[in-house]
């Protein structure tokens, strides 16, 4: 079994999460800061992938559609083969862990960060 490139991987994946947007906000959930982490291992020929994500707020009413979109678009990639989301709030999202790109969006969009 050949080994898997996991930063070239990671990377397709971190593209393709840039198509996930909380509603309310206009700016994907990587720029946002939401994801912590993205993991990858193989088992029997297939790769799994695994993020782990927070939300702007842990009462936040789309988490549901949210984390289907995250492993819809996983999955999306071609390399991979199942994706599981964990949702974790530790530690709890604040504002600084947007990217400068997202802070600028923000910035012109009127939002306050």
């Amino acid at each position: 079994m050949a080994e898997i490139d996991k930063e070239s991987l990671k990377q397709k994946v971190i593209e393709s999460l840039k198509n996930v947007y909380d509603p309310e906000i206009p700016v994907n959930i990587w720029d946002l800061g939401l994801v912590y982490s993205i993991e990858f291992e193989v088992k029997n020929n297939y790769t799994y992938c695994t993020i782990e994500m927070t939300l702007t707020s842990p009462s936040c009413p789309v988490s549901d559609s949210l984390v289907d979109q995250v492993r819809y678009y996983t999955q999306n990639v071609d390399e991979i083969d199942e994706a599981y989301v964990h949702l974790v709030f530790d530690p709890i999202w604040n504002p600084s862990m947007m990217s400068e790109e997202a802070k600028e969006i923000m910035s012109v969009s009127g939002a306050a960060i």
